[in-house]
């Protein structure tokens, strides 16, 4: 399936705007939507082909500035120590409230979307992994998709959290019961910064909850799904990405698929 071109919407939210990238198939017609939560460097090139991945299999993707309280609009952090410093700072600064009233406000506007259906995922890596599973207790979220999500557990030896003062309730709301959505949990067994202890506390607390859940660990690093440095690896980035697609089609369906391919603007090879 060909897409569109790129585009994007500036969002209000209570903490300013939030430039939110929208990916979607070219052909006419509707289709589900993802809320995409990228990883502490926003929008970078491998959020945008993961992005386009998802939107050439027929969903309307929503990939919103996680930081736009503390960057300009449309900036891109770099895979370096520079970047990385200053992600984390955000991620430690920006308020735990801010974080779900923005995905509330992406969902919002993906139920308003002329090309969306209204039927709602949310697939997220990293930090986005974590804010993807707190997306995933809104109640228009079917299915959630959280690849190595950090700072969920709650270790004395490894201290964790998201928002201000590191505080986040999202391991108590998970254990009573929060989720909504059927979740698929990808985790890698050698990253540290979910180590296993941290790992088997997250299980523990959705499998006596009753949440609907998938969980996977492949032998892969942090960052394993990022086509871009030394942790790549395609085998499990494919692996993990298919059995994503399994879950968005099979709870959110296929939307306006066309019979035909669509013709391209090209007048030349």
């Amino acid at each position: 399936m060909t897409l569109q071109e790129p585009e994007f919407s500036d969002l209000e939210t209570p903490s300013g705007l939030m430039r939110t990238h929208v990916f979607r198939p070219a052909a006419p017609g509707s289709y589900p939507g993802i809320v995409l939560f990228s990883e502490i460097f926003h929008v970078t090139g491998p959020i945008r082909r993961t992005a386009s991945f998802l939107a050439a299999h027929g969903f309307v993707v929503a990939v919103p500035e996680v930081f736009h309280e503390f960057e300009p609009l449309g900036t891109v952090l770099a895979y370096d120590t520079e970047g990385t410093e200053r992600g984390n700072w955000c991620k430690i600064n920006k308020p735990l409230a801010a974080y779900d009233a923005d995905a509330r406000a992406v969902i919002a506007f993906l139920q308003k979307h002329p090309h969306c259906t209204g039927k709602l995922g949310t697939l997220g890596i990293c930090i986005g992994g974590h804010l993807s599973f707190r997306c995933a207790f809104n109640p228009e979220i079917l299915a959630g998709v959280c690849f190595y999500a950090t700072d969920i557990h709650k270790l004395d030896s490894h201290p964790r959290g998201l928002g201000l003062g590191m505080a986040d309730d999202s391991l108590q709301r998970a254990r009573e019961g929060a989720v909504q959505a059927e979740l698929l949990l990808i985790w890698g067994r050698q990253d540290p910064h979910v180590p296993f202890e941290g790992r088997m506390q997250i299980h523990k607390a959705i499998e006596e909850s009753g949440t609907n859940y998938q969980w996977i660990e492949f032998n892969g690093a942090h960052a394993f799904l990022r086509d871009e440095g030394p942790r790549y690896n395609p085998v499990l980035a494919q692996q993990s990405m298919q059995l994503a697609l399994e879950l968005f089609h099979r709870k959110l369906g296929d939307g306006c698929l066309p019979s035909a391919p669509a013709h391209s603007a090209e007048t030349r090879h």
